[in-house]
């Protein structure tokens, strides 16, 4: 990593975009300006944003700086980890193959679906009456 001392990438989930900067350091993950411990409670969650780093061996080794904006936490950390996992990506032809494998350069593409008019939700109809 010349000329330049951290890595940018922008990760896509739902409607959650994440721009993520990585930096040579010690494993510290600061989402919006907190720590990640402090932003998500849920140990799945953190799961899922450390899951690029496990996968190709990386942890402790950089520090995340992350900005998200739009939908919830699940989709909050679905974007920041594809965002990792491409700023990762760029880092060392190997560690793009070992994270292309795992599924963690592709983004999820499932959206929610739209309403539908005569239907309570996307699919869910009305309870049926025959008299």
């Amino acid at each position: 990593m010349s000329k330049k001392e951290y890595i940018y990438a922008t990760g896509k989930r739902k409607s959650s975009i994440a721009r993520v900067n990585i930096i040579p350091g010690t494993g510290k993950i600061t989402i919006n300006k907190k720590d990640m411990n402090e932003v998500y409670n849920l140990d799945t969650l953190k799961a899922i944003i450390l899951r690029p780093f496990k996968v190709a061996n990386l942890m402790e080794k950089y520090d995340v700086i992350a900005t998200v904006t739009g939908g919830g936490f699940a989709g909050q950390a679905g974007a920041v980890a594809h965002g990792i996992s491409k700023a990762l990506a760029t880092t060392d032809p190997d560690t793009r193959a070992v994270l292309k494998r795992h599924g963690l350069l592709t983004r999820d593409s499932r959206v929610k679906e739209r309403r539908k008019y005569g239907l309570k939700k996307a699919r869910k109809a009305p309870q049926f009456s025959k008299r």
